[in-house]
C-alpha cells in the first residue's frame, strides 16, 4: 500500500502529513504529543501541554475525510492500567 497525502487538523491548525490509513495517521500523530508530555520534566509546562491537547481531530485524506473524538486520561485505567497520558480514538462520523 502506498503512502498518500494527509492534512491533520486539531481545530488550531493544519499539517500536512504523509500515511497509509486515517486511523494510522491519528495515533502516529497522538503518540508523538504523548511522547512530549511524557518526557517533560518541568510539571508546568506538562500541565500546559495536557490542557493544550486535542479532543477532537480532523484526518482529512483526498475524498474522505474522518473524524475522531480523543478522550485523554492522566493515568490509564483501561487496557494499560498505571500507565500515563493514555488516548483512546472513538470515530465521530
Amino acid at each position: 500500500m502506498a503512502r498518500r497525502a494527509f492534512t491533520i487538523d486539531t481545530g488550531k491548525e493544519k499539517i500536512p502529513v504523509e500515511g497509509h490509513a486515517h486511523q494510522n495517521v491519528a495515533v502516529k500523530y497522538l503518540m508523538k504529543r504523548r511522547r512530549s508530555l511524557i518526557f517533560t520534566k518541568d510539571p508546568a509546562k506538562v500541565e500546559k501541554l495536557f490542557a493544550d491537547v486535542p479532543q477532537e481531530i480532523s484526518i482529512i485524506g483526498a475524498n474522505v475525510t474522518k473524524k475522531y473524538r480523543v478522550a485523554w486520561e492522566r493515568v490509564g485505567t483501561g487496557e494499560f492500567p498505571g500507565a500515563r497520558f493514555t488516548f483512546t480514538l472513538e470515530v465521530v462520523q
